[in-house]
């Protein structure tokens, strides 16, 4: 990315969530690299003056995880320590702008370029990549800062995407 668009740019971390990690409710694979990838992300997203906005699915009480309250909906503490001052906007749904306040913040601050990472690539990365919210926006994903339940469903997903989005790796950005 060049400079003069990194301050039209925002990077969006999809659920980064306590109950993803191992001894969490629902551990996915290759959270360990993933978690770093998304450091390295956020490092070079704050040298560059990109606005960092986590997404956090918050689940029914009731719900299998990411229950509403619960340590397991939480932000991950070392990502949370790496941006303090991100952006939180919650969701109920796979999509990160479907009835959520994320459209209008980015709009609010000038963004045209959506740098997304995170979790349950075939679900919430894919969905909000894909959403109709979306097409107002330059999406790109970083693929190495991403995971799911395993490597197959992982690069299911992404070769699925691969037709809409643009794929960057961390140490690009």
């Amino acid at each position: 990315m060049s400079q003069s668009t990194n301050n039209k740019s925002a990077l969006v971390i999809i659920d980064p969530q306590n109950d993803y990690l191992p001894g969490g409710k629902y551990p996915l694979w290759n959270m360990e690299t993933s978690i770093k990838q998304i450091i390295e992300a956020m490092d070079r997203a704050k040298e560059k003056g990109m606005s960092i906005y986590f997404v956090q699915h918050i689940a029914p009480e009731d719900g299998p995880f990411f229950q509403k309250g619960s340590e397991g909906a939480d932000i991950i503490p070392a990502l949370k320590k790496e941006a303090p001052d991100a952006k939180v906007v919650q969701k109920t749904y796979a999509d990160s702008f479907e009835k959520t306040e994320l459209d209008s913040l980015l709009n609010a601050e000038g963004i045209e370029n959506i740098v997304l990472c995170g979790m349950m690539t075939q679900n919430c990365i894919t969905h909000t990549a894909l959403s109709k919210t979306a097409e107002g926006y330059q999406v790109s994903i970083l693929s190495d800062a991403c995971t799911t339940v395993d490597e197959m469903v992982h690069n299911i997903a992404l070769s699925a995407l691969s037709v809409r989005c643009t794929f960057i790796p961390t140490q690009a950005l």
